[in-house]
C-alpha cells in the first residue's frame, strides 16, 4: 500500500500537466482560428513555401543516405511481421552489450560520436555499390521526398510546442509553472527508481517500435481511449465543483 500513494500521487502530477498544456494548446488554436481569412491564406501559404524548401534542402543533404534511409523506413513501418521482432532483438543485443562492457560515459559518448563518423563517411560510399543507385526508381522518390517533409514537420511542431510553451510562461506563469514542474518532478521520480541503462532501452525500443505502430493504428486507438478518459476523469471534476 504504501508504494502505491506515491505512483498514485505521480500520475495525478503528471496527468494534471498534461492536462494544463493540452487545454492551453486548445485555447491557443482557438485563438489563432479567430484571425482573419486573408491572413490565414497568406500565412499558410508562406507556410507551404517554406516547407517545400525546407524539405528540397533536406532531400539535397541527405541524398547520399536515400537507399539506407529507404530500407530503414521499410523496417521501421513493419512492412513485413518479423521486423518488429528484429528491431527489438538488434536493440536487445547492443543493450546486452553496452551492459556487459559496461563504458564509462566519455568512452560511450567517444564510440558512439565515432561510428557515427564512420557512418557518415562509409553510408554515401558504399550505399549506391550495395543497392545499387541504377535501380532508383520514381515510387522510391517520392517515398524519400515523403520522408523528408515527415522529418521537417516533426521539427516544426517541435519548435512549435517550445514557442507555445514559452507564450504560456509569458501569458499564464502560474500554469506553467504547476504544469512544468509536476511534469519534472515525476520524470525525476521514475529515473530514481528505474535503472538507467533499462529506462533508456525502454525508450530507444519505444521510439524504434513508433513508426509502426502509428502506421498500424495502435497510436490512435489508445490516444483515443486515452483522450476519453481524460474528459470522463473532468466531467468528474466540474460535478464535484458543482
Amino acid at each position: 500500500m504504501c508504494c502505491r500513494k506515491p505512483v498514485k500521487e505521480a500520475c495525478v502530477l503528471l496527468l494534471c500537466g498534461v492536462v494544463s498544456l493540452l487545454t492551453y494548446n486548445q485555447i491557443h488554436n482557438r485563438n489563432l482560428t479567430d484571425g482573419g481569412s486573408v491572413t490565414m491564406a497568406d500565412g499558410d501559404n508562406k507556410s507551404a513555401n517554406m516547407l517545400a524548401q525546407e524539405t528540397a534542402q533536406l532531400e539535397e543533404q541527405l541524398q547520399g543516405w536515400g537507399e539506407v534511409i529507404l530500407a530503414g523506413d521499410r523496417v521501421v513501418r513493419w512492412e513485413k511481421p518479423w521486423f518488429p521482432g528484429a528491431l527489438m532483438a538488434a536493440s536487445t543485443v547492443i543493450f546486452l552489450l553496452i551492459y556487459y562492457l559496461d563504458p564509462s560515459v566519455l568512452t560511450g559518448l567517444s564510440c558512439a560520436v565515432m561510428l557515427l563518423c564512420l557512418a557518415d563517411y562509409l553510408v554515401p560510399t558504399l550505399a549506391p555499390r550495395v543497392f545499387g543507385s541504377n535501380k532508383w526508381t520514381t515510387e522510391q522518390q517520392q517515398r524519400f521526398h515523403e520522408i523528408c517533409g515527415n522529418l521537417v514537420k516533426t521539427q516544426r511542431r517541435i519548435v512549435g510546442w517550445w514557442k507555445r510553451l514559452c507564450a504560456l510562461k509569458e501569458e499564464k506563469p502560474k500554469m506553467y509553472f504547476a504544469s512544468v514542474i509536476s511534469s519534472l518532478l515525476v520524470v525525476a521520480w521514475i529515473g530514481q527508481q528505474v535503472h538507467n541503462l533499462f529506462l533508456t532501452y525502454l525508450i530507444v525500443n519505444f521510439l524504434l517500435l513508433l513508426p509502426g505502430l502509428n502506421q498500424h493504428g495502435v497510436i490512435t486507438k489508445y490516444a483515443s481511449m486515452a483522450k476519453r478518459e481524460i474528459n470522463k476523469l473532468l466531467k468528474q471534476k466540474e460535478k464535484k465543483n458543482e
